[in-house]
């Protein structure tokens, strides 16, 4: 089992830059695959980006392709997400996910464990 706690979220500008962390509980992080989603008010959460176990594969929402990068530390059982050239609709609470298959997975239901979310606002 592992738990998840995100941190670095915020309030910023439009165009601004953020990096987001996700810490892992546990000695088997580097087993399992991460992703990042999001949850903006009203609406359903979605994938934002994952990255495999061993950080050779990373996938990408078409809508963050270019300005997200998602990267992890398996010495440091952290993953992050550097978030650049912010925009308004950024704004969402995002959450971070582990597959206990270690997979690079941009599917929902395929996460085991989930963080709390950290809000992330961007204004314009």
């Amino acid at each position: 089992q592992v738990q998840l706690v995100e941190s670095g979220g915020g309030l910023v500008q439009a165009g601004d830059s953020l990096r987001l962390s996700c810490a892992a509980s546990g000695r088997t992080f580097s087993s399992y695959g991460m992703g990042w989603f999001r949850q903006a008010p009203g609406k359903e959460r979605e994938f934002v980006a994952t990255i495999s176990r061993s950080g050779s594969s990373t996938y990408y929402a078409p809508s963050i392709k270019g300005r997200f990068t998602i990267s992890r530390d398996n010495a440091k059982n952290t993953v992050y997400l550097q978030m650049n050239s912010l925009k308004p609709e950024d704004t969402a609470v995002y959450y971070c996910a582990a597959d206990s298959f270690g997979r690079a997975t941009s599917t929902y239901e395929e996460y085991n464990y989930w963080g709390q979310g950290t809000q992330v606002t961007v204004s314009s």
